[in-house]
């Protein structure tokens, strides 16, 4: 069973951002692990409660397929986030699958990861991708690569089944 490590935020992270695609991911066969700064109860931004299984700082690539960013006003926490940059980047470079969706695609952008590429963001975020050398197209999903930005709740299930097909391709 392949897996997919969520990173969501203790607090603030957006419900359905978390939900639907954990919820869709699953369905196809794949085992989602969630990480957060804390381990143990994480809470959305509107009312569900969720479990972080391993801290951010535990993470490790090789026993991932892909790494997702879930979104919400508490994914600013990771914004400057050295160490999830770098993370970001040992994805990449192994050839993993990188998505954020909402707001979450400017921690893509600040991580330097969006240099050329084609991304979308929640609006408020679109500076910030632009500022990071995105090529912002407001699309509801956007794939370059192994990139995939979404840009908020109401994308969360294209968003999801986008993902899986990249996953699907994936060797």
């Amino acid at each position: 069973m392949k897996k997919i490590v969520f990173i969501a935020a203790p607090q603030k992270f957006r419900d359905e951002e978390y939900i639907e695609p954990k919820e869709i991911l699953e369905q196809a066969g794949f085992e989602i692990i969630t990480a957060s700064t804390v381990v143990g109860e994480i809470y959305g931004k509107i009312k569900i409660r969720a479990v972080s299984d391993i801290l951010v700082k535990d993470i490790n690539p090789d026993d991932y397929e892909a790494v997702v960013f879930i979104g919400g006003p508490g994914a600013s926490i990771y914004f400057n986030d050295g160490f999830v940059h770098n993370l970001i980047k040992v994805f990449l470079k192994s050839g993993k699958i990188v998505a954020a969706i909402c707001i979450a695609p400017v921690i893509l952008a600040n991580a330097g990861i969006l240099k050329g590429k084609k991304a979308t963001v929640f609006p408020d975020g679109a500076d910030a991708l632009i500022k990071g050398g995105a090529q912002y197209t407001a699309k509801n999903v956007e794939n370059d690569g192994n990139i995939l930005t979404g840009n908020g709740p109401q994308s969360a299930k294209e968003f999801a089944k986008f993902l899986i097909n990249m996953l699907n391709k994936h060797k």
